[in-house]
């Protein structure tokens, strides 16, 4: 009786498509970087004018090779009592949430006014960011790594 042939068995494996990896809360809390210009200090007669509107920039950097979508929330306030004493308070004008969305490595440049009515030293680092990458199906965004303080000095004239 003779043995069948044996014959040889290949295995074929279809190429395996890489599951992209999902962002560390660490790198979602880095997709975009904040800065503020303004004017280290600012001048302001309050004899004749109340109010005091200092113009200032926040720039939002997409640190990321994503597609972003970016909220910004101008309506938080520094509620600890050392930070108050140090700081005051002061408001932002006009718009006080911003929806966009940033293209990979876009920078954009938003305009925003502070309105002080005394003089003194205060925080503009108040501005929260929060962000998510667009194909990312998630319910809230991650707040984006606040920088630090940027104190701005208010005199009068």
């Amino acid at each position: 009786q003779e043995l069948p042939e044996m014959a040889l068995l290949k295995f074929f494996r279809p190429e395996s498509t890489p599951v992209p990896a999902r962002p560390t809360p660490e790198q979602l809390s880095n997709l975009i970087k904040t800065s503020l210009h303004y004017p280290e200090s600012f001048s302001h007669s309050f004899h004749q004018k109340s109010l005091c509107l200092v113009p200032v920039t926040l720039l939002l950097s997409n640190c990321s090779q994503a597609v972003v979508d970016v909220m910004i929330d101008l309506r938080h306030k520094t509620t600890s009592p050392e930070a108050l004493e140090i700081h005051g308070s002061f408001t932002w004008l006009g718009q006080t949430q911003y929806k966009l969305q940033l293209k990979s490595q876009e920078v954009y440049s938003l305009q925003l006014k502070a309105c002080f009515v005394h003089t003194g030293v205060y925080n503009l680092g108040t501005p929260r960011v929060f962000a998510k990458l667009v194909d990312q199906v998630t319910l809230f965004e991650t707040s984006q790594q606040n920088s630090m303080p940027a104190l701005i000095i208010i005199n009068n004239i």
